[in-house]
């Protein structure tokens, strides 16, 4: 993954990534630097990615919406809306999150 350092004039930006299990290392990478990318055009800085594993689900999106609370985040990033569908209906998740936490759940890619 691309580094960044973190920017106090740009609002945080977490992530969540869901791992699938023929997805290769180089796979994520990539994932996490399309967020990256996402989150500079955006102007925001990307802090920490949840990255979900089917063996530890769904301790990832857990973490991450503590995050939210805690942080005070106003916004969190997927690849696509379907790295949300492990959780039920992907918009209703998004709806969920964005009404539980008061964060909007951004997609850095729109689903074809």
């Amino acid at each position: 993954m691309s580094g960044t350092t973190p920017d106090d004039t740009r609002p945080l930006l977490l992530g969540y990534v869901r791992a699938h299990l023929l997805m290769t290392a180089a796979e994520l990478v990539q994932i996490k630097d399309q967020l990256v990318t996402f989150a500079q055009a955006e102007g925001f800085t990307l802090g920490k990615v949840y990255t979900e594993h089917a063996h530890t689900f769904p301790a990832a999106f857990e973490a991450l919406v503590q995050a939210v609370r805690r942080d005070e985040v106003r916004a969190v990033v997927v690849p696509s809306l379907q790295h949300l569908g492990v959780l039920g209906a992907p918009q209703k998740v998004k709806e969920g999150v964005e009404q539980s936490t008061g964060a909007r759940v951004l997609v850095a890619a729109p689903t074809p």
